[in-house]
């Protein structure tokens, strides 16, 4: 399947698509510009002034931790949640936000510049860790994760939270056909197209994998864009019956779309989990991020890539908001 790493350049380069049709229409993307948000663009600034122009430039102050965040907008959202969680609890946190893809931001978490990291367990497993696992579901992902992380690294508690792949269709489909899982579509996709990146045609996870798991063989396939503006327009105009979309898609909420769930795991899990250089680590640290990942839905976290990407609220002031419904900050 696209590793995550792709979806999220991807979803950045969506994002910024969307937004700029946004002032007229609905778009899309998955997880607005990649650019922060006023209060990002200013914890970037303050941390950059305190370590130079360049976001990756020396780690924190002794005694301090620094939450980085890779190049797009639900990946800053997820280190301001970190970030203001952790403050909450005493610990000295600052912010290194928009940094780049992984190739950039890993290696600096391995060696220790970054200390915590909003990631992906699926994309950072199959796109750095360990490319050739054939791993799932959470757990399986997780325990290979384990194994595999260098010396230096480990993961915290997943969030039930999940920005993959998923068959979606629109609430009237759904509510229309009876459609809640994936399994749902066998007696209908004969006579629907279905919607997706090109790269379905040869993704494990794609058109074979679908008919291997589900015994779904579509009516015909229209290679689309990666849960982008083509897709949705596509899917709201009924130009295709399913599409793929990524489960955080703030047009999932503005254009009524329903995500179908996945019992077969054809889909790689792709849990929002802690990245943690171990050694300036704490108890406090992996304690209330823990708090933090087990209230972290899937559902929570659409809600706040809406409020921040679609109706442009501050970054810090939606991460607050959430962090309040769970008893912190």
């Amino acid at each position: 399947m696209v590793t995550r790493i792709a979806t999220a350049t991807g979803m950045a380069a969506v994002t910024a698509i969307a937004l700029a049709a946004a002032a007229g229409c609905s778009s899309s993307s998955s997880s607005s510009s990649s650019a922060p948000s006023s209060a990002a663009a200013s914890a970037t600034a303050s941390t950059s002034a305190s370590s130079g122009s360049n976001p990756l430039s020396g780690g924190g102050a002794s005694g301090s931790v620094v939450v980085g965040s890779a190049n797009f907008p639900e990946s800053e959202l997820l280190a301001e949640v970190y970030a203001i969680a952790l403050q909450d609890k005493g610990v000295k946190a600052t912010t290194k936000l928009n940094i780049g893809d992984r190739e950039v931001y890993y290696p600096q978490v391995v060696k220790g510049a970054i200390t915590i990291f909003p990631e992906y367990n699926g994309a950072l497993l199959s796109g750095e860790v360990d490319p050739t696992s054939t791993a799932k579901t959470t757990a399986a992902v997780d325990a290979a994760l384990t194994a595999k992380l260098p010396a230096s690294l480990e993961i915290l508690n997943p969030a039930p939270a999940q920005d993959s792949d998923a068959l979606t269709v629109t609430a009237a489909t759904a509510a229309k056909y009876h459609l809640k899982s994936i399994a749902d579509l066998k007696p209908y996709a004969s006579t629907w197209v279905l919607g997706a990146p090109s790269e379905f045609t040869t993704r494990p996870d794609g058109i074979a994998g679908l008919k291997a798991n589900y015994g779904l063989t579509f009516k015909s396939f229209d290679p689309l864009d990666e849960s982008g503006p083509l897709t949705l327009a596509a899917l709201s105009d009924g130009k295709v019956q399913v599409a793929d979309v990524f489960t955080t898609t703030p047009q999932i909420i503005t254009d009524h779309l329903v995500s179908l769930s996945d019992p077969k795991a054809n889909f790689a899990a792709q849990n929002v989990i802690p990245l943690v250089y171990k050694a300036d680590s704490s108890a406090t640290i992996t304690s209330t991020l823990n708090t933090v990942s087990a209230a972290l839905t899937t559902s929570a976290l659409l809600q706040m890539d809406n409020a921040v990407i679609t109706d442009k609220q501050d970054y810090s002031t939606v991460a607050t908001a959430f962090l309040k419904t769970i008893g912190i900050s």
